[in-house]
């Protein structure tokens, strides 16, 4: 069996899902390749595949014309190619949201020798890569696509966003959205829906089970085979250590309750920093320490933060979660977020909203707690609730049960037996 992974990057939240995912099926003997648009790491079995080199001739676009003409593919209702970043609702979209992309690109999937020579396509985080209305038109392969966020069957969007900033009393506010907005995303989504239509042999996997319901009411992929498959964690790195040697390691305080906040960047507003700043300020205390991993952390106040900057190695993170008292990730949506993996898997509780995939995770009361709704005032009183009993954590138990659900081999093994289930069909 050859499995061919197609992801963007090699380098963020989802490409370490799909790095994760493409070693475990290695190690279980598939002859799996990950085919990358970016690479900057030295995964094994990766691979970059260059743009084209030249724009299609005139044979070939007469060729496509009468292909699509013969499988019944609808006239896109915008040409792509005139969608830039310049149009004026892009032009007023807040930098606080979710970045957006468009469904087509100057790459060609389906022309690479590691297409060709795969048994089935694992699409993964696609944008700026995945050319929709070439790659659907020409594919002949079974197609598994890993959802990582909405993107796939939303317009631009990457998440459909409800809130855009706090207000005064720790509120949310609704996100507002305009009506070339509106028109703009549902113009995008009738364009993948089309695309999508020319393929019989598509699974859809879900990470989270939140994801599995918006992608099954969907346009796109109404209709289709839509399964829950979690992510899968190497549980010999991320592993328990000493909380006492750990904090030495990081040179943390010994004598106080350490909170945790992880994120790539605290500026996007879908990660929810704000709500834990602002809750932060409610517990005016030398005995609780926020310790941060990301880029540009900044309270108001320094006195009770220490920036660990950004961790690129896996068995520090372990180190980091394994420090800290609670790991508490204020996302205002979200897909199955590594962290919360990563910090149950090192016996680290966790709080959060009960928004998207993070109820799939969070056992409340077992592994940690869920805030009863997005709000500072919520945040405060559960996260008092913890450092109120804190004990009642078995770290240990955290550990044995996130084993059993997020262990690596567990999700290669789902995988396999997924593929072998598509090719025997």
């Amino acid at each position: 069996m050859k499995v061919l992974i197609v992801n963007t990057f090699d380098r963020g939240g989802a490409a370490n899902a799909c790095k994760r995912l493409h070693l475990g099926l290695l190690e279980a003997g598939v002859e799996s390749k990950v085919l990358l648009k970016n690479k900057q790491n030295n995964w094994s079995q990766s691979f970059i595949l260059p743009p084209k080199s030249t724009p299609p001739s005139l044979n070939e676009k007469l060729k496509t014309k009468v292909i699509r003409i013969l499988k019944g593919v609808k006239l896109y209702p915008i040409k792509p190619e005139k969608q830039k970043p310049g149009i004026p609702f892009l032009q007023k979209r807040s930098e606080k949201l979710e970045m957006y992309s468009f469904p087509h690109s100057n790459y060609d999937i389906t022309q690479s020798p590691l297409y060709q020579q795969a048994d089935i396509i694992n699409l993964h985080w696609v944008a700026n890569f995945l050319d929709y209305k070439s790659f659907f038109l020409k594919n002949t392969k079974p197609v598994v696509w890993t959802l990582h966020d909405m993107n796939p069957f939303l317009g631009i969007d990457h998440y459909a966003e409800k809130y855009i900033g706090m207000d005064t009393h720790g509120e949310p506010i609704s996100r507002s959205i305009s009506k070339e907005e509106s028109k703009i995303n549902r113009d995008f989504a009738d364009l993948k829906k089309d695309c999508i239509e020319q393929i019989e042999n598509l699974t859809v996997i879900t990470p989270s089970r939140w994801l599995a319901a918006e992608a099954s009411k969907s346009e796109a992929f109404k209709g289709r085979n839509v399964k829950v498959i979690p992510y899968g964690l190497d549980d010999i790195v991320f592993a328990p250590r000493d909380q006492k040697t750990s904090r030495e390691i990081l040179n943390l305080p010994l004598d106080k309750k350490i909170i945790l906040f992880v994120a790539d960047s605290v500026v996007n507003n879908r990660k929810g920093f704000s709500y834990l700043e602002k809750t932060l300020e409610e517990f005016q205390t030398e005995k609780i320490l926020l310790c941060a991993v990301g880029s540009n952390v900044k309270l108001r106040s320094n006195d009770n933060l220490i920036e660990l900057g950004e961790i690129k190695d896996d068995r520090l993170m372990s180190v980091v979660y394994s420090a800290a008292d609670v790991f508490v990730i204020p996302s205002l949506i979200d897909n199955l977020p590594n962290t919360v993996l990563e910090s149950i898997m090192c016996g680290t509780p966790v709080i959060g909203f009960p928004v998207g995939g993070i109820p799939d995770m969070i056992d409340h009361g077992k592994n940690g707690l869920l805030a009863e709704e997005i709000s500072v005032k919520s945040l405060v009183k559960i996260l008092k609730e913890f450092l109120d009993n804190p004990e009642v954590f078995d770290r240990k138990e955290i550990r044995r049960a996130a084993k059993e659900k997020y262990k690596g081999k567990v999700q290669a093994k789902k995988y396999m037996e997924l593929f072998n289930e598509i090719l025997k069909a």
